[in-house]
């Protein structure tokens, strides 16, 4: 039986839920924050109030995507998890170079040493320092899946070297892979180096991919039997066109449904009602999930994009 872990422990993969299916729910104090203000969101009790309101509005299951040592804080996740009802899955992985001072560990280990420390925080349990060093303190609260990056227009060195051991903690655990594309680039080149590295299409998840919202772009990539998640739905000016929009309901007309999610990547204190900002994290069930329905797609349609999908993509049978 495939499960989805979660910080609070391992569930049943048909119990997840209504899902988001990439978030920032903590980021706490690190370089990312020193570089970027706006995405310290390391609050325990206003995240617990946002996603209080996302449950109230049928939500429950959200994938964190803050990978190691760039704000990530797994205990505080599992505290809001249980005070919210919400299952969170945490990751386990590495971001964009741009979100790591000079020097960085990353730079220095190998694939092999990298994917070590991934597979310790999927089989035993995440890092309280975030792999922040100088020590590791193995917490009970363990991540569900890999993340991470590729460069705008193309994997660099750097983050070949990433994906390899990306792709050796996937073979070790089975855990399912989320990447992040830079303005929706370079999601066939992922793709094509994880099928190189043996790893199946199928526990594939490609991010932001609505950020270039070409149909034949994501028909092709979608050919290759990946998950595609997008989360630009509430970033396009309100009085256009969405394309974010477009592209879900075209691809439910071409019969590729099955394959696509939604988040809303809301890494910024500007986006969350509990901070002041707007829309809020509900916002996909409340004013999208309206439009949705407005514009075609039928119930059976959302509980494919937001419950059915999800369980696929982020369910896995642990290989040890």
């Amino acid at each position: 039986m495939n499960i989805v872990r979660t910080v609070l422990g391992d569930i049943p993969a048909s119990d997840l839920g209504v899902c988001y299916a990439h978030e920032h729910i903590f980021i706490g104090r690190s370089f990312t924050t020193f570089v970027t203000p706006d995405f310290r969101i390391d609050d325990v009790a206003v995240a617990t109030a946002e996603l209080s309101d996302f449950h109230a509005a049928g939500g429950r299951a959200m994938v964190d995507s803050m990978p190691c040592d760039c704000g990530r804080n797994v205990a505080s996740l599992a505290e809001i998890s249980c005070a919210s009802g919400v299952h969170i899955v945490a990751p386990t992985g590495l971001h964009l170079e741009k979100y790591y001072p000079p020097g960085h560990w990353s730079e220095r280990l190998t694939a092999k040493q990298i994917a070590a420390l991934f597979v310790a925080e999927i089989e035993v349990g995440a890092d309280a320092n975030d792999y922040g060093g100088p020590q590791i303190e193995r917490l009970p609260n363990r991540c569900g899946l890999i993340k991470v990056a590729s460069s705008l227009g193309g994997l660099t060195d750097r983050d070949r070297k990433i994906f390899e051991a990306a792709a050796i903690a996937h073979r070790q655990t089975g855990a399912p892979i989320l990447t992040h594309t830079e303005q929706g680039t370079a999601a066939l080149e992922q793709v094509e180096f994880f099928a190189r590295q043996g790893v199946a299409t199928s526990s594939l998840v490609l991010s932001h991919t609505d950020r270039k919202p070409e149909l034949a772009y994501h028909l092709e990539v979608l050919s290759r039997g990946v998950f595609l998640e997008y989360d630009s739905a509430f970033r396009w000016p309100q009085n256009e066109s969405n394309p974010t929009l477009s592209l879900v309901v075209s691809l439910f007309a071409h019969g590729k449904g099955r394959q696509i999610m939604l988040g809303m990547d809301a890494a910024r204190r500007g986006y969350w009602t509990h901070y002041g900002g707007h829309p809020g994290l509900s916002w996909l069930l409340t004013s999208f999930r309206k439009t949705l329905l407005t514009e075609g797609l039928q119930p059976a349609d959302l509980e494919t994009l937001f419950i059915e999908n999800p369980v696929r993509a982020y369910g896995f049978s642990p290989l040890s």
